[in-house]
């Protein structure tokens, strides 16, 4: 089938790479606008259009997908290079019915979550951060709602207890693309079935830092997901002395005993336990505001910890 797809991150990448080296044509790949980035606000293209531009695929950045112009524009690529459907992973805007009803396959979405549960920008972090034991990726043929289409196949993915979401990630990246091909074939043959969204639905909002602040009030499981579901970002943090103490690496601490007020803090030989509602939790790499990263017991070498402190 002749494709053009639409998406923004690193696994709308990972699916553009797989659909280009397939026996499909990518006639066109649309995404974000090239943004400013870092101290010097030096333009970064998104993984999408760096991709495309690898494979020589031609790449489109409408600012606002809905405006005029911007239909006019995909209408003018679907008549010229008679393409058969729209593709759509992690885009990052809504899609007008223009162009929903544009190919006469219209556009499907590869969704990271079994809908209709984790609508929304972060479901594979909040997997992580709300505990669960699977996730999966979904195709969907799009409407006008957000995630709210039919649903033609899902692909079921398991969540390892030590989980990240960084990890997650990559893991439903590389599912994602060989899922879709399969969901292709079944496209063109007319043989794929449609079957409407049931159960409840969720929303999974957009991550922002302060989602990876640590509520030392929670429990022990309530934490570790938190900081799990937020690695490698925007990374989970906790204040020590008013500044920000990044967690890079820690795990629940059954063994640590005692009672105390959550989020006091106390060493034992290099290692640094926090208290949660219900138990304790160990730190076990982490970067204080101003310095570079390190291993706690690195950390402890040098730091001024004072046997008791509140965190938070």
């Amino acid at each position: 089938m002749r494709i053009i797809y639409m998406g923004t991150p690193d696994i709308a990448a990972e699916i553009l790479t797989c659909l280009a080296e397939s026996r499909h044509e990518v006639v066109l790949a649309v995404t974000q606008p090239d943004k400013p980035v870092g101290r010097k606000q030096e333009l970064k293209a998104s993984a999408v259009k760096e991709t495309a531009l690898r494979f020589g695929i031609p790449v489109y950045q409408p600012a606002r997908i809905r405006d005029p112009e911007a239909v006019a524009e995909l209408a003018r690529v679907v008549r010229e290079t008679s393409a058969d459907i729209m593709v759509v992973a992690a885009f990052g805007q809504i899609l007008p019915k223009e162009v929903l009803e544009m190919t006469r396959f219209g556009c499907v979405n590869v969704h990271a979550s079994l809908l209709p549960a984790y609508r929304g920008a972060a479901p594979i972090q909040y997997a992580v951060i709300d505990g669960l034991e699977k996730t999966g990726v979904t195709i969907m043929q799009m409407d006008e709602g957000l995630d709210t289409g039919d649903i033609i196949d899902v692909l079921e993915i398991g969540i390892d207890p030590d989980e990240t979401g960084g990890s997650l990630f990559d893991k439903m990246s590389a599912a994602a693309g060989p899922f879709l091909l399969e969901v292709l074939e079944r496209i063109g043959e007319g043989t794929a079935v449609r079957t409407p969204q049931r159960g409840e639905s969720s929303y999974a909002a957009m991550l922002t830092r302060e989602t990876g602040r640590v509520d030392w009030t929670g429990t022990v499981r309530r934490a570790d997901c938190l900081i799990r579901g937020v690695t490698p970002w925007p990374g989970a943090y906790t204040l020590l002395s008013g500044k920000k103490l990044k967690i890079l690496g820690a795990r629940p601490a059954p063994e640590a005993a005692g009672d105390a007020e959550p989020g006091t803090a106390y060493t034992e030989k290099g290692r640094l336990f926090v208290r949660c509602a219900d138990g304790w939790i160990e730190i076990t790499r982490l970067q204080l505001e101003g310095k570079k990263a390190m291993d706690t017991e690195a950390f402890l070498r040098g730091a001024k910890f004072a046997e008791g402190q509140v965190l938070g």
